[in-house]
């Protein structure tokens, strides 16, 4: 296994080890101290290996850190839809940064840690037994390969008829499990300390209001406590801040309402479903820690590959790769899952073409790494070899929309500034 020191050359995560914390918790410690949470971290979904190297480039541009936020749909023992296990995740980074020379840390993180929050978890009906021992598993091959942060979401209970929420008691109980195995299984290998994320800003989780907030915090605190697990407490808490699968808009009162809470416990809020919001420079000016963008950059790579295959018609090629996209989404059936309620029966032919072209964007992330489209990819590219270096095209696009956020985010020349 590589050691933090040795897979990450930044003066920031040096420092971190030094002082015997994670990467993670030096950083928010910095966002809260000398930054006086006037900074917001960026974690990018490492959906593709185009979309990992925009963000590392993106990273050394704006001289500032980076933190892969995978779930276990995308990086798992399993390969996950990207083909990368933990390991092959952390390796990549490790080589890509030596290549480009970086020199800011970046941060392989766990993103939605919990029971039936892989597909395939639901898909084969796993019982709580058994998705609580597949994610104890993940969580394991996580702590192995260097994650410096572990997001901890057993807010889905397929027990439960209906759309009723988890009782919170029922959260803490399975977050404190979670974080408990987490622990004793990291310290058994005497490796270095790792940062925890808890929450979710899925309603199901029960954490949509206020009240119940606070009281998943009061009683997690108090859990931890009691099995005396207090240096374990999360440097981050996900809150609902308005931001969801359809929603854009940042909601800056309340954030600020939930960062007051947390800022008591230790912690700093944390935004999800963060694609294409329309006013990130509000996460900073309301104490955000920090912010997951992920799809947005699946659209941007899928809307700069469109836009070669148009160039590719104009010199008279045809790659295929359009439509061995589109067939290899709708073979995946994972487009399913992103399907509304009235269009459960309804074939991926028959629906709108606002919702195909959607489900399009969304779901090619799914694809990248068939055969076929690994085929008609390098095609595509061949084809336009005399005329555009397509790969350094795509990643670009890619790492412009990421640097959007860098901006906003008031990260650029973080390094610098902390030195």
């Amino acid at each position: 296994m590589l050691s933090k020191i040795k897979y990450d050359k930044s003066i920031v995560s040096i420092a971190a080890l030094e002082q015997n914390c994670s990467t993670t918790g030096f950083l928010i410690d910095q966002i809260r101290t000398r930054f006086r949470n006037k900074v917001s971290l960026l974690a990018v979904c490492p959906n593709s290996e185009s979309v990992t190297r925009a963000a590392l480039e993106a990273s050394k541009e704006a001289n500032a850190p980076i933190l892969f936020a995978a779930t276990l749909n995308q990086v798992d023992t399993d390969g996950g839809y990207t083909g990368w296990t933990p390991q092959n995740l952390v390796d990549f980074l490790l080589d890509y940064s030596d290549k480009i020379g970086l020199q800011s840390p970046f941060v392989p993180c766990l993103d939605h840690g919990g029971p039936w929050l892989k597909d395939s978890h639901t898909r084969d009906g796993l019982s709580l037994e058994e998705t609580m021992n597949q994610v104890k598993k993940s969580l394991e091959a996580c702590i192995d390969a260097g994650y410096d942060l572990l997001h901890i979401d057993p807010t889905v209970d397929r027990t439960i008829p209906g759309d009723d929420p988890i009782p919170i008691e029922l959260v803490v109980e399975r977050t404190i499990d979670l974080i408990a195995h987490s622990e004793n299984y990291r310290k058994a290998r005497n490796l270095p300390l790792i940062a925890y994320e808890v929450g979710t800003e899925e309603v199901h989780g029960g954490l949509a209001n206020m009240s119940s907030f606070e009281t998943f915090l009061q009683l997690l605190d108090d859990g931890l406590k009691n099995i005396n697990l207090k240096e374990a407490w999360p440097c981050f808490v996900v809150g609902k801040v308005g931001t969801d699968l359809h929603t854009t808009y940042f909601e800056p009162d309340m954030a600020r309402n939930l960062t007051k809470l947390t800022i008591h416990f230790g912690a700093l809020v944390k935004g999800h479903y963060s694609d294409y919001v329309e006013n990130p420079e509000d996460y900073p000016l309301s104490g955000m820690g920090g912010a997951n963008v992920g799809p947005e950059f699946t659209e941007e790579e899928f809307i700069a590959l469109m836009e070669l295959i148009q160039f590719e018609k104009k010199i008279g090629r045809n790659s295929g790769l359009f439509e061995t996209m589109e067939k290899a989404v709708i073979n995946s059936n994972r487009w399913q899952k992103w399907l509304h309620k009235d269009e459960l029966d309804t074939r991926f032919q028959d629906l709108e073409l606002n919702r195909k072209e959607w489900l399009m964007r969304t779901c090619v992330r799914y694809i990248w790494t068939h055969p076929e489209v690994v085929s008609a990819r390098n095609l595509l590219y061949e084809n336009l070899r005399d005329y555009r270096d397509a790969d350094a095209f795509v990643v670009w696009s890619i790492k412009e929309s990421i640097m959007k956020y860098y901006h906003k985010f008031n990260l650029i020349n973080f390094n610098e500034r902390l030195l």
